[in-house]
């Protein structure tokens, strides 16, 4: 895997402080910060801070560990790739209460969001993720040591046509803030490989 250069890096919404290294990213949020479309909730919210990469290339893996100590509900931080308001995805760990978390992600497309989560022990304060790019498909996957990884989902952006962006994310939704910090972040070739199985079917 190659190394993570943070002075590529760019926002696109700025959190309440941070500061970025190549060893070490730290985010603290605002109060009232998300990402959602629509969906089931009827609000809409683009306001969370982003910091990504650009890139072209189609077949990639993104690496990093994510360390919180967020206490409030919906308190989140991990993974995004921001295309613009209306189509992303992120993964992450979002807070609920004392006993338990989620686990899980949004994808985001034409507007509309989705969300898969699984629960989790509230005591857990580190989760590393795993994000693959196989032209406009993706793979999320979550690790707790940083060498096993479980796949949390397969998903679509439909827009992401060549260019798109990718980085890390962390929000407070509700009346809350909390530091977020991001270690061993690494991109390189592409850990998700090539189906093997059924052919796709063939075009009439």
């Amino acid at each position: 895997m190659e190394q993570f250069i943070a002075a590529n890096l760019k926002w696109t919404r700025e959190p309440d402080r941070y500061s970025v290294s190549d060893e070490e990213i730290t985010m603290t949020t605002l109060p009232h910060t998300d990402l959602w479309q629509r969906t089931y909730y009827h609000f809409r919210n683009d306001n969370a801070p982003v910091l990504q990469l650009e890139t072209e290339e189609e077949y990639f893996s993104f690496v990093v560990k994510t360390e919180f100590d967020s206490k409030h509900r919906f308190d989140q931080c991990g993974v995004v790739v921001y295309l613009d308001s209306d189509n992303w995805l992120k993964a992450s760990i979002e807070y609920e209460n004392e006993t338990i978390q989620h686990l899980g992600s949004v994808v985001t497309n034409q507007g509309y969001s989705d969300w898969a989560t699984t629960e989790i022990a509230a005591s857990i304060k580190e989760m590393w993720y795993r994000l693959s790019r196989r032209g406009q498909d993706f793979r999320l996957e979550c690790s707790t040591d940083g060498k096993q990884f479980q796949q949390m989902r397969i998903c679509h952006l439909h827009a992401a046509n060549a260019r798109i962006s990718f980085g890390l994310y962390a929000c407070s939704p509700e009346a809350s803030s909390f530091t977020a910090r991001f270690t061993d972040m690494s991109v390189g070739e592409c850990q998700w490989l090539a189906h093997d199985g059924q052919a796709p079917d063939e075009l009439v």
